[in-house]
């Protein structure tokens, strides 16, 4: 069989994941901070593209309502004009020179200078004072000392000796965020040419420095060093501390067998263990938590339907600049020059086109939750009905792998609070009835119910959860049972029997 070469033309269709069209699925899926970054970032590179931002007021504006505010009683504003910063002027009100009233510093103008007479009248309200002025009260604010630096100081207070401040130096240096200790001692004893009983007695005087706790090596030490402090560390405490694995299973009679309590006073001492704090370094965390901003606001209508609206804060505002590329295109020298501009033009246009399709997105797929979790919006977690991904897709006719993109990390203001666009997607459970079906989050709610109002002689096993359960409508195994109330960090029948009966027998 001879071969040969030859050609041959096909016409097939594919769908081709073009640059751009990766960045618009990945625009869906950015935070309100990712999104600002990527634009910020963009702008940079392309010179056609520049942020909208509010006008600043106009002067003639300000000064007519600086003129249009009423008068005091007294004869005028000192910061009204710039002849009231004269010392003649200011004599002239006081009555008297300034050199009688501040004889150290008069603090005419004209030692200020015209510069700081400037700032100053700017941060006492005379005139507009913004941020490009050069003068903020913002930067003047102290920042907040880190737990580093707060024992620095005390170490240089509590150490004399050169040699042992250097061993408490490095202690310190072995502190994590919580407070602890967790450097080796002959570690640090072999690296600075010591031996551990001189790294042990640092670390007793470190144990005492505030806040009460720091230094401390596991969870036992650190609430010993609390107890001491409080002059509470008496036999009794102690056996209680050595014991925690006991006070998390809440084996109450074990306890009290140990330390050799009644039940009145064991539970004093656990209220006295809840009082302490087992990460004292934690007050120093330099880490702040950052403020949630709702992608989508809902409030309620005059006619009992609700009112959806993207956040005007989380949109950002991105404009091409059609007048600057018509300027500066006719002057392109070559070729690249005028491949660049096309394709700056090009990509500024493609991402204010997706900014607005992926605003369209947010808004539609919003809605849609809405009018499917109506009931929760009027009554409560216990109507949130179950919902998927693919149910809200279907019903805007989008893909649902683009429904999961829009609701990563976006959340929705509503008048329950605040909750994230995942909260209202929720597992179905059966009906016993062979009715509608329950929401996931809403029999959780139910248990949490039921075991809030259970009695201390009448503890709710899991098996009585599941059976209550059936009763209202809900078929639910018990394995489902023990993992959304483990889920919700409630102990089970056996300890919350313990906990209540010590209670109740203490009378509280």
């Amino acid at each position: 069989m001879a071969l040969a070469a030859k050609l041959q033309l096909r016409q097939s269709q594919s769908l081709v994941m073009t640059p751009q069209l990766m960045q618009s699925i990945r625009l869906l899926q950015f935070t309100h901070i990712e999104l600002e970054r990527f634009i910020d970032d963009e702008i940079e590179r392309n010179p056609l593209l520049e942020r909208a931002e509010p006008q600043d007021e106009p002067v003639s504006d300000q000064a007519q309502k600086i003129d249009a505010a009423p008068e005091t009683a007294t004869d005028g504003d000192w910061f009204e004009k710039e002849a009231a910063w004269s010392a003649e002027a200011i004599s002239e009100k006081l009555d008297t020179s300034l050199e009688n009233l501040f004889p150290d510093d008069p603090g005419t103008s004209e030692r200020l200078g015209p510069d700081l007479t400037a700032q100053w009248k700017s941060a006492s309200g005379n005139g507009s004072a913004s941020s490009s002025d050069g003068f903020d009260v913002g930067d003047m604010a102290a920042a907040a000392i880190t737990l580093r630096e707060h024992v620095g100081e005390q170490v240089a207070l509590a150490f004399a000796d050169p040699a042992a401040r250097l061993i408490a130096s490095e202690l310190a240096d072995g502190l994590d965020e919580a407070g602890y200790m967790r450097a080796d001692m002959a570690e640090i004893a072999a690296r600075l040419g010591t031996d551990r009983a001189a790294v042990a007695n640092a670390l007793a005087v470190c144990q005492t420095f505030e806040p009460a706790g720091i230094f401390a090596r596991d969870l036992a030490e650190c609430l010993s060093l609390q107890l001491a402090v409080r002059d509470r560390l008496d036999p009794a405490m102690k056996a209680l501390i050595a014991n925690l694995e006991l006070l998390a299973r809440r084996d109450f009679q074990s306890l009290k067998r140990i330390c050799g309590v009644d039940e009145e006073d064991l539970l004093d001492m656990l209220a006295e263990i809840r009082a302490l704090d087992p990460r004292p370094g934690m007050a120093f965390s330099a880490g702040a938590s950052d403020a949630i901003i709702a992608d989508v606001e809902v409030r309620a209508a005059n006619d009992g339907s609700w009112v959806i609206e993207l956040n005007p804060e989380t949109l950002p505002r991105v404009l091409v600049d059609h007048i600057y590329f018509a300027q500066v295109s006719p002057h392109a020298k070559n070729q690249t020059e005028k491949d660049f501009l096309a394709e700056c033009l090009q990509n500024a246009n493609w991402l204010t086109r997706s900014l607005d399709q992926r605003a369209k997105t947010i808004l539609k797929v919003a809605t849609e939750i809405v009018r499917q979790q109506d009931a929760f919006l009027v009554h409560g977690v216990r109507h949130l009905k179950p919902l998927n991904l693919r149910t809200v897709a279907d019903a805007i006719g989008m893909h649902e792998s683009t429904v999961s993109r829009v609701t990563a990390n976006k959340y929705m203001l509503t008048p329950r609070g605040v909750f994230e666009l995942r909260y209202f997607f929720t597992a179905s459970i059966a009906s016993s009835g062979g009715g509608d079906a329950h929401s996931s989050e809403a029999v959780r709610d139910r248990i949490k119910q039921l075991i809030d109002e259970e009695k201390p002689a009448d503890v709710l096993s899991d098996d009585a959860i599941v059976d209550m359960l059936r009763e209202s409508g809900v078929d639910i195994a018990r394995r489902t049972v023990a993992k959304y109330r483990e889920g919700m960090n409630i102990p089970s029948s056996v300890q919350r029997r313990r906990e209540k009966r010590a209670l109740a027998s203490a009378g509280r």
